[in-house]
């Protein structure tokens, strides 16, 4: 279990402070409401991930971040951003990695400061890349994103998951599962850092299809909204395209009860006090111990 930091956020104050070292990080407009029902503010989202912080850093750290700002609260309109806001502090890192418009240089969160900067900006739920930024296009591990559609419950969504942990065992594949903090369920797999995104992307294509014909009165992986059979749970594998993301593990989600991606549990109220008594359900993803998806590739022919 990692040290826990102690950082307590004013419940009465408006705006502070927060001295790291020779590092400052000034936190506005902490009485805001983002959460109207709950009455959560700005300063309770800031608090929650202070508090997670030690075991939610070592999943984004070396990885580009897309941020998701929404700076009128959770009820409120949202806008991504790709490029780390100008002023900012000097010491917060960037991955530069090349798209289309030109080299796009995201943030990093690296540790608590940069973490408390960045939701401050307000990012409600955090959106980190798949691959390290020293080889941003090799990702480090592959994911199913299981998306209940009409007709579907979470129960269903729960029988998918089993699905897809059968088929991936199969392979001798570690999968590891967290809820959405919405309706659905991650399943990731560790992977060994060689095959390109495009590559990652058509293996778990090619999983998805095979999934849907094995389970056609559950299962489709039909993307297209229009085309999706009722009662049926996506196995997104659209979602490891190129430049997607999803919500980390442990991330709050604008949803109306401010529910977390975790292995266990969605309240907000709980997780801390469980990864304090059992430690991060998700510490192995971390590890050395990694599957070589290229084992699985066809060889080229000659």
């Amino acid at each position: 279990m990692p040290a826990v930091k102690t950082l307590t956020i004013p419940r009465d104050a408006e705006e502070i402070v927060l001295r790291f070292g020779a590092r400052e990080v000034r936190l506005t407009n902490l009485r805001k409401i983002f959460w109207k029902k709950l009455k959560l503010t700005k300063r309770d989202l800031l608090q929650y991930y202070a508090d997670i912080s030690p075991w939610l850093l070592p999943h984004l750290a070396d990885r580009a971040m897309v941020m998701k700002r929404y700076p009128n609260g959770a009820e409120g309109e949202f806008f991504y951003m790709k490029r780390a806001p100008e002023p900012r502090p000097d010491w917060i890192e960037i991955c530069a990695i090349p798209h289309s418009e030109g080299l796009v240089n995201f943030p990093i969160v690296q540790d608590l400061p940069s973490l408390m900067w960045l939701i401050n900006l307000g990012c409600i739920d955090l959106n980190p890349w798949y691959a390290r930024c020293d080889d941003w296009d090799r990702p480090d591990f592959l994911h199913f994103d299981l998306d209940p559609g009409p007709g579907a419950n979470f129960d269903r969504v729960r029988e998918v998951a089993l699905r897809v942990r059968d088929i991936l065992d199969r392979l001798s594949m570690p999968t590891y599962a967290k809820t959405t903090g919405s309706k659905g369920i991650h399943v990731y797999i560790p992977i060994k850092r060689g095959p390109l995104q495009k590559d990652v992307w058509a293996f778990a294509k090619a999983v998805a299809i095979q999934l849907e014909s094995l389970h056609p009165q559950i299962i489709t992986a039909e993307y297209r909204k229009v085309k999706r059979p009722h009662g049926r749970v996506l196995v997104d594998y659209n979602q490891n395209a190129w430049g997607r993301t999803l919500a980390s593990i442990y991330s709050i989600r604008p949803t109306p009860v401010a529910s977390v991606s975790a292995p266990v549990t969605w309240e907000i109220d709980n997780i801390r006090q469980r990864v304090k008594k059992i430690g991060d359900l998700w510490k192995p993803v971390l590890g050395k111990k990694r599957f070589d998806l290229r084992k699985l590739f066809a060889p080229p022919s000659s």
